[in-house]
């Protein structure tokens, strides 16, 4: 599994192509994508980086910061 990036030693992230039916693994330092045999595949185009920010960026819209109300607990119940 190339979890490690043989370049800068760099950790290395699963992403999902669907059409290609296949995962590549991504160095986000080196900016280039790798099969599971830990073969160069191809580079990380400006386009998915811009569209990869863009979700980033929806994501951390949609999720809540309010805390959880916390659950009380009855007293004198067994």
């Amino acid at each position: 599994m190339p979890l490690l990036c043989k370049d800068c030693n760099g950790r290395r992230f699963p992403i999902a192509f669907p059409d290609q039916r296949d995962a590549l693994w991504l160095c986000e330092n080196c900016k280039n994508f790798v099969n599971i045999k830990d073969e160069f595949v191809r580079e990380w185009t400006e386009e998915e980086i811009k569209e990869n920010k863009s979700k980033l960026e929806n994501f951390q819209k949609d999720v809540t910061t309010e805390k959880t109300p916390e659950i009380k607990r009855r007293s004198g119940v067994n």
